[in-house]
């Protein structure tokens, strides 16, 4: 990253990928890796870009409406990425897309992403917001509970100075603790708040694959929360397995997003998470599910 360069910035100029180029039914695009802590290639970037990487194969006038991802193996952040685009249908309203994602020791993901064409209408429902959220300017930010440990731990470190999101947790972070009311109840309740740390003026799908992104921070925190862990549990080692996720409405990822996850069930090694993600005024805006591989000594 510049100096000059924000991490928003940073971050979609890393989405923006290379120039495609095309041979029969299949579209190949180069991407970057951008730093994490963990040393692998983050999860929630591959799947974001390649999001992106399949939406420049589909007409201007469809949005991304899912995607659905399998995480083979860990990336190399410092190697560049090769996305393989290939087209599987174009119909009148929707396109499929498969995009396998590899480097030099092999194939790190494989998705497939469907993009709607705008303007189609048809029954329309959904899940309340939960009432009575405290308003997210109200809460502590990840950025200053981190601060204090930021020379202490290289995750402290990224979430403090580095993260492109502000997060702000309703329920109590298990970022530095165990939440032992939520262990001891059975429960993987918990609620965020989350905005992009930045303005932007891109299009809506690179808003979708913001928040594709985004959400990868968080995702499996309720299967910690009901589990008794911490972020910061030591000899845990954690990797997504796979992702999928849904957008129902357009999205601004600068504004405050409202994060209702729980974690339904735990089992060999594997947990679930699951997120409703509501606009600030109520509206539901986007749905997903992860499953992650989560190891405690012990455990």
């Amino acid at each position: 990253m510049s100096q000059d360069q924000t991490p928003l910035e940073h971050l979609c100029h890393v989405l923006e990928l290379g120039d495609p180029s095309t041979y029969r039914d299949h579209t190949y695009i180069c991407g970057e890796s951008m730093y994490f802590p963990t040393g692998r290639v983050y999860g929630g970037q591959v799947i974001a870009q390649s999001l992106i990487a399949a939406s420049k194969t589909v007409p201007e006038d469809r949005l991304p409406n899912s995607i659905h991802g399998y995480f083979i193996a860990p990336g190399d952040i410092h190697e560049d990425l090769l996305f393989d685009v290939e087209t599987l249908r174009d119909g009148h309203s929707f396109s499929a897309r498969r995009v396998n994602v590899t480097q030099s020791q092999g194939p790190i993901l494989t998705a497939i992403a469907s993009f709607q064409k705008r303007g189609q209408t048809g029954i329309e429902f959904a899940d309340p917001m939960p009432t009575d959220i405290p308003d997210p300017e109200t809460l502590a930010s990840a950025k200053d509970l981190m601060e204090p440990f930021a020379d202490k731990s290289a995750f402290a470190e990224y979430y403090a100075d580095q993260s492109p999101f502000d997060l702000r947790h309703v329920t109590p972070t298990i970022m530095l603790h165990p939440d032992k009311k939520s262990y001891e109840a059975d429960s993987g309740k918990q609620m965020v708040w989350m905005r992009a740390d930045g303005t932007l003026d891109v299009s809506q799908t690179m808003h979708r694959a913001l928040l594709a992104l985004g959400c990868d921070q968080v995702m499996m925190e309720p299967v910690l929360r009901r589990g008794g862990l911490s972020v910061a549990q030591p000899g845990m080692s954690y990797a997504s397995i796979d992702h999928s996720m849904w957008w129902y409405r357009d999205i601004d990822v600068t504004q405050w997003h409202l994060y209702v996850q729980d974690s339904p069930t735990a089992a060999h090694g594997r947990g679930l998470g699951t997120a409703k993600v509501y606009a600030q005024d109520g509206t539901l805006v986007a749905c997903m599910v992860q499953e992650a591989m989560i190891r405690v000594p012990n455990k």
